[in-house]
């Protein structure tokens, strides 16, 4: 039987403010267990919660980002459920009326470019966090509780059950992750678990529009973990059933190295945790004039980005949807353009190079395009010289790898100090394509005869000949009208 995977991801955003969400303790991550917990936090008695507003104005940011509908009226609920990190027995969240509801994310793939729907964005309170390895005053097999990151305001965005793949959820999370790093509500740092992901999944044979029973894999803070989770969730539940068995709905954990998804408790309904609004909180106004403020204020969106890209630089959906994975990445790219534009260096040079080896290296060195070691001019430098036919491609990545190493501060001084300037002198060129093709007759005999590679092979031979200071193009077509006379 052929299967149909059917997701959903409910994203944990924390918001980027300074203080919680209803307290005036700090937000900063890292600080000692329980330096950060107020008397609100704590749900010490007699205590009552205040809103703050910076939270509420990065809901309105990110339900202005995504068209989705800001309510001018919303409600606070309180979510009762018992947990050893939530003091008060209940979690202060948004139920019947959120802040934000519909709305969409464009997520580009193999297959172009397209919308995820959203149900919703509801402004709720963070649990604190059970600790249970890494305590030395405690007695082994006890646990801790840290309530420092109890009250963390957090936006939890709820998509619509469109993703129909493993490659188009991770495609939304990360789509999403750089939304709301772009419009500046969270840092987005997955580490410190700023930005976490909760994947619904459930199958069901292909045709059938009917939903199957969905299992919700938690706290996924990568991803890569969260495509391999959907994609070992969604195999355990096509082998169970074709053996006969039924999935239960439950909350499971995914482990990497095992490679397998593990049940953790029954999953609870909404009935289940018997909201109610919250008595010590009035409903939360949005003014229309404030609204509006903060519409001024927003930055060119991704795809508004993108489509200028495409619109104005020629640049593929593909390659456009690369450089404007972040905010950072598309002032980099835009950066290289300026400092590029007197020598002709255009959006697609520049792109490649961000994608390849800037996009590499960063990979490689475990950092991102902020701490990138090659400055935009630099790169700009570096590649004016590929346009001007200073250097070949080939001689260009080692520009860069003296670039990025530190040891040069420009590509012209890398380019004198090791004398790779290209070969400008066509009897040269001349001279060592006559040495090539009197010492391969066989790869001449083979071109004429119709092989293209060994015409490759021949131009391999020049520039080795030339310690890769030829211009490839020029002893192309150098051999090519040698050979044809």
């Amino acid at each position: 039987m052929n299967w149909e995977i059917v997701i959903g991801l409910e994203c944990h955003v924390q918001l980027k403010t300074r203080s919680k969400i209803f307290s005036p303790a700090s937000t900063q991550f890292g600080a000692p267990p329980n330096t950060q917990a107020h008397m609100v936090d704590m749900a010490l008695p007699g205590v009552l919660p205040v809103m703050n507003r910076e939270a509420a104005a990065c809901a309105i940011r990110f339900g202005l980002a995504v068209g989705g509908r800001i309510a001018p009226r919303s409600i606070f609920a309180r979510k009762n459920y018992f947990y050893p990190d939530l003091p008060k027995g209940y979690q202060i969240s948004q139920y019947e009326i959120p802040v934000v509801s519909g709305g969409r994310v464009t997520i580009v793939t193999d297959q172009g470019a397209r919308s995820v729907e959203l149900t919703r964005a509801h402004l709720e309170e963070d649990a604190g966090k059970s600790i249970h390895e890494g305590i030395a005053d405690l007695p082994s097999g006890c646990s801790g509780i840290d309530l420092n990151r109890a009250g963390t305001p957090l936006l939890e965005i709820v998509s619509e059950p469109v993703m129909r793949s493993a490659k188009e959820a991770a495609a939304y999370a990360r789509a999403l992750h750089s939304l709301v790093t772009w419009i500046g509500i969270c840092d987005g740092n997955l580490q410190e678990g700023s930005f976490r992901v909760d994947a619904n999944v459930s199958v069901r044979p292909i045709g059938d529009t009917k939903f199957g029973t969905r299992c919700e894999i938690k706290n996924l803070n990568s991803f890569r973990f969260l495509e391999r989770a959907i994609e070992v969730e969604a195999q355990r539940q096509i082998e169970l059933i074709e053996d006969g068995g039924t999935v239960v709905q439950e909350t499971r954990l995914y482990d990497p190295d095992a490679e397998e998804t593990r049940a953790m408790r029954s999953k609870e309904d909404a009935h289940d945790y018997r909201y109610f609004p919250d008595p010590d909180l009035p409903p939360l106004l949005l003014d229309e004039a404030w609204i509006k403020e903060i519409q001024s204020q927003m930055p060119e969106l991704p795809e508004a980005l993108r489509a200028r890209l495409v619109r104005d630089h020629s640049l593929s959906d593909y390659d456009a949807a690369m450089v404007t994975a972040s905010r950072d990445t598309a002032d980099y790219f835009f950066q290289v353009l300026e400092a590029g534009k007197a020598a002709g260096v255009e959006a697609k040079l520049a792109a490649n190079w961000i994608m390849g080896d800037i996009a590499s290296s960063l990979n490689r060195d475990g950092i991102d395009i902020s701490g990138c070691k090659i400055s935009a001019s630099q790169l700009a430098g570096l590649i004016s010289r590929v346009v001007d036919g200073t250097i070949s491609n080939k001689i260009a990545r080692d520009v860069f790898a003296a670039l990025w190493s530190g040891e040069f501060d420009s590509a012209d001084a890398v380019i004198q100090a090791r004398g790779l300037k290209q070969i400008q002198d066509t009897g040269m060129i001349a001279g060592l394509v006559e040495q090539a093709i009197a010492d391969n007759p066989k790869m001449v005999e083979e071109f004429r005869g119709g092989k293209e590679k060994a015409l490759n092979a021949l131009v391999g031979q020049v520039m080795k000949k030339s310690q890769g200071k030829a211009n490839p193009q020029q002893v192309t077509d150098l051999i090519k009208a040698k050979l044809q006379s």
